[in-house]
């Protein structure tokens, strides 16, 4: 059964940091792009960061560029989203997910599967 865990989110404060993590299971991540999205109560899905299957790195969301890094560690079979100085903004229910072939794409239609998600609140 193929399925994407992810893991890694919680309650900090703003200015804090986290590392979420997206595990895979019954198939290797290294074949496919890896996305992170993100959901806001009350707003819809949204791309932060994607790692393409060499590796190559998309911003999707500005709000995030120099403070959010991805990063994948093939011999774990996990994909990392580093996430530093966060701020109340950030709060969201964090997704992994894949798409093989064609790069990275920030449409959620475009990907084949999806981890249940992990909560990240940002607050004081």
């Amino acid at each position: 059964q193929l399925q994407l865990v992810e893991s890694g989110g919680g309650l900090v404060q703003p200015g804090g940091s986290l590392r979420l993590s997206c595990a895979a299971s019954g198939f290797t991540l290294n074949n496919y792009n890896i996305g992170w999205f993100r959901q806001a109560p009350g707003k819809e899905r949204e791309a932060v960061l994607c790692i393409s299957e060499s590796s190559g790195s998309t911003n999707y969301t500005d709000s995030v560029k120099g403070r959010f890094t991805i990063s994948r560690d093939n011999t774990k079979n996990t994909v990392y989203l580093q996430m530093i100085s966060l701020k109340p903004e950030d709060t969201a229910v964090y997704y992994c997910a894949a798409r093989s072939g064609l790069g990275c794409s920030r449409h959620v239609s475009l990907y084949n599967y999806w981890g249940q998600g992990t909560q990240v609140t940002v607050s004081s």
